[in-house]
This record gives structure tokens, sequence and C-alpha cells, in this order.
């Protein structure tokens, strides 16, 4: 089998933060999350790493990141995910800014992905069992009667931020371990003694379990989700364009749900106990300092990741 790779998105601009968390600092070297990514990453075994970024912040994204994670030995491949790369016949809407979608932006690097690939965001840190788990899945599966994908599910207590509301997709799986449901909560909030989430702007509320798997984007694919990706990508230009042109958008867990429903693929569910930090706020960023240098001082990373 090919070594599974590691597929980065990168191209998002943060604008809930104020600026580019890709490659915003929280390291005691000056190390991004990212970089913490890869670290992880690249001891569970991946070896190869494709970028997805816009050239607009390509200089930036390659003089930090980049020149650091070279020094890791890790193979590094880059992808542009930009708005006019859509199929023959279709055209960017007039006055549109907003990006296609991760599922676009996976079809923007499909000619450097050559093998099983995870595909993750670049400013979360997932930990290390995340990556250990969906790298040992990938080396070991292939497709069958059905395409076999994987996703890592994290409990929703170790994902919530304290700083406002954030979105999670809330998994459901069958008695196997494989996804049946992901349900996109857009405003989910802690409150003293626990989590709940609103559907009507809060207005009412419904209690989640702290245990609940959650998706944070690390998902697990053979070669045939580009082909799949690919090919449904017209129809949701036809919809999105007649629909909402300025803010549709094309989203990985989308098609996945897709093809589940269809009975062409089965995504095993991987379970990573470890704490998901994320920037989704600036107030969220003393809390990954924080923890970093928590983690470092207790011997989980070396003091000053790349040497």
């Amino acid at each position: 089998m090919k070594r599974p790779i590691l597929v980065v998105m990168a191209a998002g601009m943060g604008s809930r933060y104020g600026g580019l968390k890709q490659i915003d600092p929280v390291g005691g070297h000056g190390e991004a999350i990212l970089d913490y990514t890869l670290f992880d990453a690249r001891r569970a075994g991946f070896e190869t790493v494709v970028f997805i970024i816009k050239h607009e912040i390509e200089e930036a994204f390659k003089a930090t990141v980049g020149a650091r994670v070279a020094k890791s030995g890790m193979e590094i491949r880059y992808a542009f995910q930009q708005l006019e790369k859509l199929p023959a016949g279709y055209t960017v809407p007039e006055g549109r800014v907003k990006p296609w979608g991760t599922a676009h932006a996976i079809l923007a690097a499909a000619d450097q992905i050559d093998a099983p690939f995870a595909v993750v965001n670049a400013d979360d840190y997932y930990g290390p069992e995340a990556f250990k788990a969906m790298f040992d899945r990938l080396s070991q599966v292939q497709d069958g009667d059905k395409y076999e994908y994987a996703m890592v599910g994290f409990l929703l207590k170790n994902t919530v931020s304290e700083n406002g509301h954030v979105s999670r997709g809330v998994c459901e799986s069958d008695d196997a371990g494989y996804l049946t449901r992901v349900t996109e909560r857009t405003r989910i909030e802690t409150y003293e003694g626990g989590i709940h989430y609103s559907e009507d702007g809060g207005e009412s509320w419904t209690d989640l379990d702290g245990g609940t798997l959650v998706s944070m984007n690390l998902w697990g694919f053979t070669e045939s989700f580009l082909r799949e990706d690919t090919a449904r990508f017209a129809a949701f230009l036809d919809k999105a364009l007649a629909e909402n042109p300025m803010k549709g958008e094309y989203f990985l867990p989308s098609v996945v749900s897709q093809l589940i429903d269809e009975g062409k693929a089965r995504v095993k569910v991987l379970t990573s106990h470890d704490k998901w930090y994320g920037v989704t706020y600036q107030e969220d960023k003393p809390l990954v300092v924080k923890a970093l240098a928590e983690k470092t001082a207790q011997g989980q990373y070396p003091d000053g990741l790349w040497g």
C-alpha cells in the first residue's frame, strides 16, 4: 500500500479571529499551532504534507511554517485554492470573495494527492492520539465493495471555547463504530455545570453530554474520494449559483454524507481523548499558549519543535 499523506487546509483568512491564524505564533520559539500538528503527524508516520493555501499568503506562509517544517525532513507540496478554479463553463459571480468551501479545497489539491490521505484544518490543535489512530487506519484499509474512509471524533467537552459559541458536527455511529450521521450544531456554548446548544438564537436551549463525539474536521480518505468530489462539484455549483451565489459553500462533510446515504462509502469513527485547542477568537490564544507551554514542560514536545 502507498504510505498515507497529510493534507492541511490553510487557505482561510480567519475573519472572526482577525488575522492569519495559520502562522500566528503560540509556541515558545515562534511556532504556530500548525507546527504542533505537523510534529505530531510526523511522529505518527506521515512523511509527506500537502499545504492548501492562497497565492495571497504564499510568501508569508513559506517563510514561516514552510521554512520551519522543511527542517523536519517531511516532503512538502503546495496547492492553491482560488475562487476562479472552477469547471469549464462556470465563472465566479461578480462580487463574490468567500471561498468555495472545504470540499473545493481538496479539489484544488487533487493533483498533489497520490495516496490515502488525512485532512486537517491548519488552525486546530488535535494532539498526538488522533494522528496515530488515523495513520494506522489509513495504512491498513483498502476500498472493497464500499469506500473505506475514517474520521477522528473528539469528546465535546474537550473542544468547547470559554470565549463564545462554537459550531460542531455532532456524530452518531452504529454498533460497529461506523458513522451514520453528522448533525451540525451552529451555536454550542458552555454554562455553569454543562454544555448546551440553541437553534433559535438563544431563545431555547438543549443540553449536550460532554462525552458526545464531535467532528473537528480530521478525516481520512482513499483516493476514491477525489473522483467523487470532482464528480459532484458541478451539481453543487448549479444549486449554489441559483440559490446563494455569494456565500454557498461546498463542504467536505456534505460530500461524505451523500456517499454514506448512497451506500457507496462507510466511515470508521476513531476516538481521541486528547483535548482539542483552537483560536476561534483572539481571547482563545492565551489558553492555547499556556497549554502548549505546559505540554512542553511535561516533555510531550521538545523546547523548540524543529531544533
